[in-house]
């Protein structure tokens, strides 16, 4: 386990596909009903969902096992970095030994990528790291029947149910508050074509070991999936997509949803 000290680091675009800003609208609301406090994010990938935290006031440290990708993730919150305000660790945060707890844990993508086995250690550990009242916030794949070329590439393991993640969390000792459905309909209507072009990539990814596939899924470099050109970004951002975060949260009892989102406690 290392710390990542930042540098002047060079990332792509920081345009966010519709589907992430969706997910960010519904975890900033949902987050600014509670106080800021310490976070640990696991999984931080690029730091895009860190950002939405220390917006908002929150403090605290993201792991990621890829040091690119932690790269990408300093580049992007470089302000946070150098206020103290955020800590970057590379390395196995299953393996990581730390006393400390916090206020939330949160990971997004990431417990579908675990064995069964890993997944329950990482509830648990989740469970010790966090603070008596603590709030955790998972956001996972959904919707089993829409498996695709996303998740073979990703290196996903399942997508899950309400039911089925709902059962992991109160296995670990969890309450869980609430388990929603995110991004209907707008990531249904553009599931083909984001299958289109995750297909057109898809061999350099698919030879790849299931470690170096979740390594790498936090970074993709797919034109028209992760990586927009500049002008887009007039239509890709929260003021324009916010009728869709409307519809999404009209619906989040669907059973199509491709994201859900878990809030659980202590």
């Amino acid at each position: 386990m290392s710390v990542l000290r930042r540098k002047e680091y060079k990332t792509s675009s920081p345009i966010l596909a519709p589907g992430i800003i969706l997910q960010h609208l519904y975890v900033r609301e949902r987050l600014n009903q509670h106080a800021p406090g310490r976070f640990i994010e696991i999984g931080i990938g690029r730091g895009h969902l860190s950002r939405v935290l220390l917006e908002l006031g929150w403090t605290g440290t993201g792991f990621d096992l890829g040091e690119e990708t932690l790269e990408d993730a300093a580049r992007i919150n470089s302000e946070y970095i150098d206020n103290g305000s955020l800590n970057l660790m590379q390395g196995n945060w299953l393996e990581y030994r730390d006393d400390e707890q916090v206020d939330l844990v949160v990971s997004c993508m990431v417990l579908e990528h675990l064995e069964d086995s890993a997944e329950a250690e990482y509830l648990h550990k989740a469970w010790a790291c966090m603070k008596d009242g603590g709030l955790g916030i998972l956001l996972v794949p959904g919707s089993p029947g829409h498996w695709g070329a996303e998740d073979d590439t990703a290196g996903h393991l399942r997508r899950y149910t309400p039911e089925l993640l709902r059962s992991r969390l109160e296995d670990a000792g969890f309450t869980v508050n609430s388990i929603v459905g995110l991004t209907y309909p707008l990531s249904n209507m553009l599931l083909p074509l984001s299958d289109f072009l995750v297909r057109r990539s898809a061999d350099k990814y698919l030879n790849l070991s299931q470690v170096e596939r979740t390594k790498l899924s936090g970074r993709r470099e797919i034109w028209g999936k992760t990586e927009f050109p500049v002008w887009t970004k007039l239509v890709l951002n929260r003021y324009i997509l916010y009728p869709f975060h409307m519809l999404q949260k009209i619906n989040k009892n669907n059973k199509n949803s491709l994201t859900l989102y878990a809030e659980f406690t202590k």
